[in-house]
């Protein structure tokens, strides 16, 4: 068994929820979201998130050809985003699960699944 945390990214969410072109180029801004998220696996998100912690970049649309990296594994949903998200969330009960999205109905589901749930801002990353 798993005893790391697992950290849970709505790229969707996370990506837009800056102002910085990221309509342009879907894909050039979920990779530079995944690339942001690397340093997190072996530092997590100090105070709250100690590491080690998995961490998984979901991303959907225009953005399912990300690819994984060492570090931060990308589940391309095949559907909605975040009903992959609530499926994650659901097969790894054993463990602590933190979501990152600022969505509302779905920071509701994956409460609901005994979830931490933090906004976008949450995450260190350059500004």
């Amino acid at each position: 068994m798993d005893t790391s945390a697992l950290l849970i990214v709505d790229g969707a969410n996370v990506v837009g929820s800056r102002p910085d072109g990221w309509w342009r180029d879907r894909a050039g801004a979920a990779t530079r979201l995944r690339d942001a998220l690397v340093p997190l696996a072996e530092a997590g998100v100090p105070p709250e998130l100690p590491p080690p912690v998995k961490v998984v970049l979901v991303v959907e649309g225009a953005a399912r050809g990300v690819p994984a990296v060492p570090g931060v594994e990308v589940v391309a949903a095949p559907g909605s985003g975040d009903d992959t998200m609530v499926e994650l969330v659901a097969a790894a009960a054993d463990r602590r699960r933190v979501v990152v999205t600022a969505d509302r109905e779905l920071r509701a589901r994956v409460g609901a699944l005994g979830a931490e749930v933090h906004g976008p801002r949450w995450l260190p990353r350059d500004r």
